[in-house]
């Protein structure tokens, strides 16, 4: 690799700054995404990973600018892409960036896919759209070699939805996605309905794409063997906040763990153990409507120390590897002690 392309790789392509989202009803405020901070460099994979109401779609879908109107609200931050301020550029200019720079791949491909269209004529609807000038041959011939990309025989862009299996529909779903070339796709939970060899032809499949387009990722999961197969950095998401994030091998390999992520660790089944039962972390994910005062986690913690509750934990970091939990806030303090 040239010194070019290594400089390259380094851009920070997305840059998430002190994000805060609510959702606002008559009944209550649900803090659901709280001050975070998140880069996703060019080229990188960023595996975003929380139990399910941790924020991580409503991050993905801030980023697009596509919360629900009445309800969702940005109340702070910044979403730099490629430069420009999303939260501050107009709606226009936000539906030229959709489906064209930035794309996103949705959880379910049956409420993502119009079951009166072929297959065709939905991809040939998002080419159009940011290509309008193309010609109509052109327009096909993408559309051909888009389906191509992703393993379906361009001589089913005839069919409809109702005619493919769920691994072909989210096949589907992702041409639709990448037919534009985007600089950063966005999967949320892309093999969440899938069988275990299906969900691995997918995941394959879209590592090839991102390589062989040179697209960044944001990899939102709740599976842990997902994020080691397919991402380079990992961002540990709870109640709204990121409370560890770093590389791949940080989190894997490091014995330094939030122990939140610890929990998640020890939930996966061994199968060089033999056990009666897996270790789930007690408890349920904070009230995001009621965030104690304290540390978001602290009432399902083992290790919960007085100041948890009490405290906001900050973040601690070591080279790549960040945590915010005040058992390694008390730990740094104590090796800066002993270096005086």
């Amino acid at each position: 690799m040239s010194r070019n392309e290594t400089d390259k790789t380094k851009e920070t392509i997305l840059e998430i700054k002190d994000l805060k989202v609510i959702y606002q009803t008559d009944a209550e405020v649900i803090e659901a995404v709280n001050h975070i901070d998140l880069n996703i460099l060019r080229g990188r994979t960023l595996g975003l990973v929380g139990e399910t109401g941790a924020g991580k779609t409503t991050t993905a879908l801030s980023i697009l600018r596509l919360l629900p109107e009445m309800t969702g609200k940005i109340r702070g931050g910044s979403i730099f892409f490629e430069g420009h301020n999303l939260l501050e550029v107009d709606e226009n200019w936000m539906r030229a960036l959709r489906g064209n720079a930035i794309s996103m791949v949705f959880q379910d491909p049956m409420s993502s896919l119009n079951p009166v269209l072929t297959i065709g004529e939905q991809i040939s609807e998002v080419i159009r759209l940011h290509e309008p000038d193309l010609p109509r041959r052109e327009v096909e011939e993408k559309v051909d070699s888009t389906l191509n990309l992703v393993g379906i025989p361009a001589s089913r862009k005839a069919e409809y939805p109702h005619q493919f299996s769920g691994g072909m529909k989210q096949r589907v779903v992702i041409a639709m996605a990448i037919c534009c070339e985007p600089a950063l796709l966005i999967a949320d939970e892309p093999t969440t309905a899938l069988d275990v060899t299906i969900q691995a032809q997918v995941l394959a499949m879209m590592s090839d794409l991102k390589h062989r387009l040179g697209t960044s990722m944001l990899m939102i999961t709740h599976d842990l063997g997902i994020v080691a197969q397919t991402c380079d950095d990992v961002a540990v998401m709870y109640a709204g906040e990121i409370i560890e994030a770093g590389t791949v091998e940080d989190i894997f390999l490091n014995e330094q763990h939030h122990p939140y992520t610890t929990g998640l660790f020890q939930s996966i089944p061994d199968i060089n153990k033999k056990s009666d039962r897996l270790k789930p972390i007690p408890g349920l994910m904070a009230d995001p409507a009621n965030l104690p005062k304290g540390c978001a986690f602290a009432p399902r913690c083992g290790q919960c120390r007085e100041i948890c509750t009490k405290e906001h934990p900050v973040l601690t970091a070591w080279g790549t590897h960040q945590l915010r939990c005040h058992l390694f806030a008390s730990s740094e303090k104590e090796q800066e002690r002993g270096a005086e």
